[in-house]
């Protein structure tokens, strides 16, 4: 009862954080402005988000698929896609952490290894992870030292310095963390910090170095494949979503700052601060869309164009979750 109520109140605070943001950023649009540049959307590309979205659905498949084999599980790449649109779906309405837990029930059932999946299921999210941070900062060092993402700055250097530091350090953890001979201490050592969490994000923290431990003896062939899958799916998928949401709201940006903004959302979007990313997406692209003199109006409908393809796949998982209860029934 107790663990049920601190689920409905972190449930019910990530639900305001999300509301707070949203009225926040309509509290600075204008409503009349913003209406003409719906009129003005164009309908094709919204369906090039959808289609994207399918395809980065895709790859993370194949990627989640070639983990699963090295823990000796055998799903389908259609039932793996089914499973991420399930937890798609079920995020709109479950805090992350149980919305997740779909996605582990589905694949226990295929394969009757919860462990197993568990663990391969933090693997895969920490490696997606990792890559779409070292895009979004490689994007950002190149974007800040070239003078386009703050022309005026007195310091310009700083950005590119501290992206590049960042750069450094998550490269050599990552290295560290999946070493055989390194891997061990390694996640002794991030485990410290984590002592001054409250106890639910400590034992989370926790839980992840240790089934992460799995894979360090995997060998640097199979990591550089995942490494390499991610690559194209944060880096060329994920571009073409941001890229077709930009186009059907008129939002005119280089390629470059769609790359590290697509890369920021993301990783953003792994905070437990609101339901389905709503309200952190659209800050975050009007606040830097903005800087590169980009209408308040245009950006939101550009977040909202990226969010339809939440709901366009959340509807696929609901076609998956009917016809997998269905076949169950069956059976």
């Amino acid at each position: 009862m107790v663990d049920r109520r601190r689920q409905i109140i972190k449930y019910a605070a990530r639900l305001l954080v999300g509301a707070v943001l949203l009225v926040w950023i309509f509290s600075r649009v204008d409503l009349s402005h913003f209406g003409e540049t719906i009129k003005a959307t164009r309908w094709p590309y919204l369906v090039g988000v959808w289609a994207s979205a399918v395809l980065f659905f895709g790859v993370q498949a194949l990627a989640m698929q070639r983990v699963l084999r090295k823990q000796d599980c055998a799903v389908s790449l259609a039932g793996l896609f089914g499973a991420s649109c399930a937890t798609t779906l079920y995020s709109l309405v479950l805090p992350g952490v149980l919305s997740a837990g779909v996605k582990w029930y589905i694949l226990k059932q295929h394969t009757g290894k919860g462990s197993h999946v568990l663990s391969s299921m933090l693997y895969n999210q920490v490696m997606l992870s990792a890559v779409m941070a070292i895009i979004g900062l490689v994007g950002l060092i190149v974007t800040s030292s070239t003078g386009v993402l703050l022309p005026n700055a007195t310091r310009p250097w700083l950005l590119p310095a501290a992206c590049a530091v960042a750069l450094s350090l998550l490269i050599a953890v990552l290295i560290l963390l999946l070493n055989g001979r390194t891997g061990a201490a390694m996640s002794r050592c991030l485990a410290l910090p984590l002592r001054g969490l409250p106890r639910g994000l400590r034992e989370r923290g926790e839980a992840v170095l240790m089934q992460l431990t799995v894979f360090q003896t995997a060998g640097w062939r199979f990591h550089l494949t995942i490494v390499g899958i991610n690559l194209v799916d944060g880096l060329l998928v994920s571009l073409w979503v941001y890229l077709c949401a930009a186009k059907a709201a008129n939002v005119t940006v280089g390629l470059g700052v769609l790359i590290w903004l697509g890369a920021i959302v993301y990783v953003l979007g792994k905070l437990p601060i609101s339901v389905a990313n709503l309200g952190v997406r659209e800050v975050t692209l009007v606040g830097f869309l903005g800087a590169y003199g980009v209408a308040e109006s245009a950006a939101l409908l550009m977040s909202m164009a990226m969010f339809s393809a939440v709901l366009f796949m959340a509807a696929l998982g609901a076609l998956y979750q009917m016809l997998w209860a269905a076949k169950r029934e069956v059976v």
